[in-house]
């Protein structure tokens, strides 16, 4: 008789650092064979014989893909096209082998309806699966030498010039022909991003909205309905750039599918989207000179600075960057640092790179805790936005008090969120957080060790989004 011994291995939870809670992507054999990462720190180990990780000596995992979703019925499973296994709908990769559903298949091809209708409960697997964000193709990397370097060599376009010269500093530029979402396809010329007359520069206004917004990819909890919430805000405000966090293959192919998407430039391809577990993205209804991305010189998270250089009325050039920096996370030496000297490096390097910039905005999911992080870096003229326009309000962007949805979580109360300025030819009006309601007659349960279940509200995201309105002076 064989007999089995299992061992419950109890693992370490963060509230700041989160994965994504579902299968997100295939990973190609040659990637599979080269690493594997922590499901405790994160770290991304090389695939040697020790069997655990380098960072914490957590034990390697023994198997990528698993799942503690219930049995569905036939109809609400898809055919993996690699091997043929059925899988059930709200999976987004094949159990035996890993490989994607397409997103263009039944389970993401929904009308308006079907999305806010969405099943509740799209799944329960918790898959610690993170990839270091990067680009596959060489030919678009630039070398940072001793001069400035154009992103894209767009004439007129100032170049983006970066304080740090290392020679393996490089920018990665994106020169693709996009189709958004089929109505019109915005086309590489003399590698400026040209679109059409409704994604022009607003000529009759002055004022120019920009939003980021950490979409939150917790996949198991009302995606769909979450991602529409988030839409209805985006077509509420109609920012002229927009900067996501945290957005996942699935979240890219629903957003892909609605009509506000239709009026931007996206920073990534499809194809590209598709190869990564979660990235920052980037659109503009403005004219776009370049999207930019540009790798941190360290990060075990595969964190980096996304750059988005655009044009407002007159031609005035305005440069907005994105990141979403390294996430509190205990590591060695003393198991108390959180990540704290590899997010301020983070920090540092991305205002070093913007600073040169006349019109700079330094925007996204910062991670930042002043107790453990000090004052964020800000070379002279750059102001926090928040501070300066509402300095009597706290502004913690994830609350767990404010926000019912993370009532069930320990108290966390954090300005994680926040908008980095540097305005030559621009007054930055106002700044206000969005997304701060709950979703009506939307609920998920919450599941708590040794006690019932919570029933609790659901929001669109764990995160409230940041909206800033400036005006040209």
């Amino acid at each position: 008789m064989l007999s089995f011994k299992f061992t419950l291995l109890k693992s370490v939870s963060f509230p700041f650092f989160k994965y994504p809670t579902k299968t997100l992507i295939s990973i190609s054999p040659k990637l599979m064979a080269s690493s594997w990462t922590c499901s405790s720190c994160t770290f991304i180990n090389p695939n040697s014989l020790k069997p655990t990780c380098q960072i914490c000596s957590n034990p390697k995992p023994t198997s990528q893909f698993s799942s503690s979703s219930k049995p569905t019925s036939n109809l609400e499973k898809w055919s993996c096209k690699a091997c043929t296994f059925s899988n059930p709908y709200n999976l987004s990769s094949c159990e035996i082998c890993g490989t994607r559903n397409s997103p263009f298949s039944s389970n993401l091809n929904l009308d308006d309806e079907e999305l806010e209708l969405g099943s509740k409960g799209v799944g329960n697997v918790f898959l610690p699966l993170l990839q270091k964000c990067s680009n596959s193709s060489t030919n678009n990397k630039r070398k940072i030498g001793d001069d400035s370097v154009d992103i894209a060599d767009l004439g007129a376009s100032r170049a983006f010039k970066s304080s740090n010269k290392k020679a393996d500093d490089f920018v990665t530029v994106d020169d693709d022909t996009f189709d958004l979402g089929g109505s019109r396809h915005i086309k590489s010329a003399g590698k400026a991003l040209v679109g059409s007359d409704e994604t022009q520069a607003k000529e009759d206004s002055r004022t120019l909205k920009i939003l980021s917004y950490n979409v939150w990819f917790a996949e198991d909890i009302e995606l769909r309905i979450r991602m529409r919430a988030i839409g209805d805000i985006i077509q509420l405000h109609s920012p002229d750039v927009i900067c996501l966090q945290e957005v996942t293959p699935d979240i890219y192919a629903i957003f892909q599918r609605t009509n506000w998407w239709k009026s931007y430039k996206c920073s990534l391809s499809l194809d590209k989207a598709m190869t990564r577990a979660y990235f920052c993205m980037q659109l503009s209804k403005l004219p776009v000179k370049s999207f930019g991305c540009k790798q941190f010189s360290y990060s075990a998270m595969g964190r980096e600075l996304c750059i988005a250089e655009v044009s407002t009325q007159g031609d005035t050039p305005l440069v907005v960057a994105t990141s979403h920096l390294e996430s509190p996370c205990p590591g060695p030496p003393k198991w108390d640092q959180m990540y704290s000297k590899e997010r301020v490096k983070q920090a540092n390097e991305a205002v070093d790179f913007l600073k040169k910039n006349p019109n700079a905005i330094f925007c996204g999911d910062m991670n930042w805790d002043d107790k453990l992080d000090g004052e964020f870096p800000l070379p002279d003229g750059w102001i926090d936005a928040w501070t300066e326009l509402k300095p009597k309000e706290i502004g913690w962007t994830y609350d767990t008090k404010a926000n019912p949805m993370l009532s069930a979580n320990r108290k966390l109360q954090k300005r994680l969120d926040r908008f980095l300025i540097s305005l030559r030819d621009f007054k930055a009006e106002s700044i206000d957080m969005v997304g701060t309601k709950r979703i009506p007659e939307v609920t998920y349960m919450k599941a708590k060790k040794g006690k019932p279940d919570l029933e609790l509200p659901v929001l669109p995201s764990d995160h409230f989004g940041l909206l800033l309105t400036m005006s040209a002076r």
